[in-house]
């Protein structure tokens, strides 16, 4: 059963009402949200943008969490290039509820089987804490979608070609899924497959993150599509989502060039500098909105990156599809969290 099904107008009035809720909850059991909403000034939202955002880094800075510690079931982290990390809590039922809507999400191109899985990594990942909290956290939450998983490259990082041939050849004939961040797939995947002529005709793919490093290598988005093609891959897609608003997946259209809100988030893109709400065609910041965060007040969150919407109700799937253009420099996008800060 597919999740984006929602044109935006009818979108917009679940998410209002949803969200609108889930802000009054927040406000009434997390102490600094109150405090920063307070200072805001913020009452009502008539609608989606007008509700009030946190900017993603305040989970850096501050512990926000609307459950008791008693109830607190997980606590996930996310690591920064400073060392900053990001805390967010989970209670059981806000950890199921993100667990059940990421494979929701990720079966509307799977389909409810699980598939043979090929990862594009090395095992050896899982065993270095420092990239486990992003990267290993990605391909182990990733991995549950798939079955009798085959590793890509050895323990020392280099291409296991032996174990991908094996792979293709026990499982080739029918629909597999892959799964490995961008650049490791254009690396570790395209190129063996390239040159040693694999084929890749019934793979899924699905992958995210590592684009600054393929734009260095003048690989944009339409060409590593087209490259993978050429290989017989062409159920690719892309997907962005960060542990902020874990379980919150915007995934890429089978037309791709665009990524697409699930029923239950969206995306507003604001102006850096007046934060009011710009229209499709024009990049600015881009705010994410999910129902899924009921254990912390992460429900409206201003990114650090840019974005675009393309168009609204016009593509593969109904509702905005966008684009994220990259990080905002850090300078400005320190300062909104500063305001924020000051204000609790």
């Amino acid at each position: 059963m597919s999740v984006f099904t929602l044109p935006q107008a009818a979108k917009e009035e679940v998410l209002l009402s949803e969200l609108s809720a889930l802000t009054a909850h927040h406000r009434a059991h997390c102490a600094p949200y109150d405090r920063i909403l307070a200072a805001s000034g913020f009452e009502k939202a008539s609608s989606v943008a007008e509700l009030p955002w946190l900017p993603v880094r305040l989970f850096k800075n501050l512990e926000l969490k609307s459950i008791p510690d008693d109830e607190v079931f997980k606590v996930l982290t996310s690591s920064g290039t400073t060392g900053e990390v990001s805390r967010i809590y989970l209670d059981k039922a806000a950890a199921a509820t993100q667990t059940r809507q990421l494979g929701a999400t990720v079966q509307t191109v799977l389909g409810p089987k699980r598939l043979p899985m090929l990862l594009v990594d090395t095992k050896a990942m899982l065993k270095d804490r420092k990239s486990f909290s992003a990267r290993g956290a990605g391909v182990l939450g990733m991995s549950t979608f798939g079955r009798e998983h085959v590793w890509a490259l050895d323990l020392d990082g280099h291409v296991d070609l032996d174990a991908i041939r094996g792979f293709l050849e026990k499982h080739g004939d029918a629909p597999f899924l892959i799964f490995g961040f961008t650049y490791m797939v254009w690396l570790h995947l395209y190129e063996v497959a390239r040159d040693n002529g694999l084929d890749l005709s019934n793979g899924i793919l699905i992958h995210s993150g590592g684009w600054k490093k393929l734009v260095d290598q003048a690989v944009s988005p339409s060409v590593f599509r087209e490259r993978l093609a050429e290989v017989g891959l062409v159920r690719s897609h892309n997907f962005y989502g960060m542990v902020e608003q874990i379980g919150t997946i915007f995934l890429e259209g089978p037309g791709g060039g665009s990524l697409y809100c699930p029923d239950f988030a969206d995306v507003v893109v604001r102006d850096p500098q007046t934060w009011r709400e710009l229209p499709p065609g024009e990049p600015g910041l881009l705010e994410v909105v999910s129902t899924l965060p009921t254990s912390y007040p992460g429900h409206v969150l201003l990114t650090e990156d840019l974005g675009v919407v393309h168009g609204i109700d016009d593509g593969d799937w109904p509702g905005k599809r966008f684009s994220v253009l990259g990080r905002l420099p850090r300078a400005e996008a320190r300062g909104c969290s500063d305001t924020y800060r000051e204000a609790a």
